[in-house]
């Protein structure tokens, strides 16, 4: 019997910081910045690092560093990107035998192009991950006590026939039918089955970014009047707060469970369907690289809410491995360990 098993994709991901990097502002882009490369030029890197990452396999590293026992079910490629990534999942004792190896396409990979640490562009090969069939879940030896679903997208989110489930729907269908307390982290492609919603009421943690919440209930992260998000640094926080009570009174009409929204240097939302709870990061918090950000407080959350079934400690403990992934360079090397301790920010709870 696991913990917890992770769905989701592994990458190779390859971190470059070009050795001379300016960011534009394009008039016909809807970006705040843009990077321009000459074509047929050679550009100099100052840095290269190589590390796993991949929404699946970076929360199977918080679960395991926090010693629950975890596996990791995803599909990579034949290749040596494979190799290396299931032998660094093994050492951090993730079961690795969920795993479908495939020759049709190669394990997946992004060249990750990073200026400061903070602002990156990501060029993603979808490969090897978005191959999982249904048909490759080995669904009697799925023997746990939660489920994670990291976004998910290629045939795990379509249906095999025209009156077919997807895969995705199948995994949350699974568990509520086995007692299996399920979270998810979904992306765009699973946000955009027409069924979603109803999926939603079935699932125990939904973790989401604003962008992602703002396509959920269509409620827009830009006012009329505003070039950016209210979101951001500068607005009132009265504003804020208002918009996120909105977010989450559509949220919490499409999940029954616990709703987390994550804000990126804004901090978090979390609603329990009674509570609206917020928090910011620290402010002398150091930011070296943002990859896995994301990854790191979804699963820190969900980790310290197994453990306490507490959301304040879920959020506080959450906050600090996301601070710790943002201190080194990759999506899993600043990941806290069980028992490291680390700085509580402050939780303020109020009533929907």
């Amino acid at each position: 019997m696991f913990d917890i098993i992770t769905f989701g994709s592994a990458t190779q991901d390859i971190i470059v910081k070009p050795k001379h990097l300016t960011s534009l502002k394009y008039e016909k882009s809807f970006s705040e910045k843009e990077v321009c490369f000459p074509m047929g030029s050679k550009i100099d890197v100052d840095q290269m690092d190589f590390y796993s990452g991949g929404g699946g396999t970076n929360a199977a590293a918080t679960f395991t560093l926090q010693g629950f026992k975890t596996a990791f079910c995803g599909a990579m490629g034949i290749d040596v990107s494979g190799k290396k990534i299931l032998s660094e999942l093994k050492k951090l004792k993730i079961n690795t035998s969920f795993v479908r190896l495939t020759k049709e396409k190669l394990t997946n990979h992004s060249v990750i192009i990073s200026n400061d640490g903070q602002d990156r562009t990501i060029f993603a090969y979808r490969g090897a991950a978005e191959s999982l069939k249904k048909e490759d879940i080995p669904w009697s030896k799925l023997k746990t006590k939660w489920i994670y679903l990291a976004p998910l997208s290629g045939l795990l989110c379509l249906p095999a026939g025209r009156r077919a489930t997807t895969p995705f729907e199948d995994l949350v269908e699974f568990a509520k039918k086995n007692n299996i307390k399920i979270a998810a982290n979904p992306g765009i492609a699973q946000l955009s089955l027409p069924n979603f919603s109803e999926i939603a009421k079935k699932i125990d943690i939904l973790v989401l970014n604003q962008e992602e919440a703002s396509f959920l209930t269509k409620i827009p992260l830009y006012g009329e009047q505003e070039t950016r998000s209210p979101f951001q640094e500068g607005v009132r926080s009265s504003t804020q707060k208002d918009l996120s009570a909105l977010v989450f009174k559509k949220i919490n009409e499409i999940c029954n469970g616990i709703s987390v929204m994550t804000k990126g240097g804004e901090g978090v939302v979390v609603s329990d369907g009674k509570y609206i709870y917020y928090a910011k990061p620290p402010i002398d918090r150091k930011v070296v690289d943002t990859t896995g950000a994301g990854d790191s407080f979804g699963s820190g959350f969900v980790a310290e809410f197994i453990r306490s079934g507490n959301v304040e400690s879920s959020i506080q403990f959450a906050m600090a491995n996301s601070v710790g992934n943002l201190s080194k360079v990759g999506a899993k090397t600043g990941l806290l360990k069980k028992g490291q301790k680390f700085e509580k920010v402050e939780v303020v709870k109020e009533s929907i």
